[in-house]
């Protein structure tokens, strides 16, 4: 489901991380405000999934950094 879609919805967000909707759209707001900060066209109410991904999984270098500095 989710990895068919090019933009995620709030109802998508909020299935996805376990959340209410209205918490679902305070997340797509401020992933498009990085977005849009950054030059790239968004629309409001949803959130590129690519984007979205990106920022909710962590890289296995930020993960040995946190790991590090316990």
């Amino acid at each position: 489901m989710l990895d068919q879609k090019l933009f995620l919805t709030a109802s998508d967000v909020s299935l996805y991380m376990s959340v209410s909707k209205p918490m679902a759209y305070k997340i797509i707001k401020k992933l498009n405000d990085e977005l849009d900060a950054k030059g790239y066209l968004t629309i409001a109410g949803k959130v590129n999934r690519n984007y979205f991904e990106q920022k909710i999984y962590c890289s296995n270098t930020a993960m040995e950094v946190s790991h590090a500095s316990l």
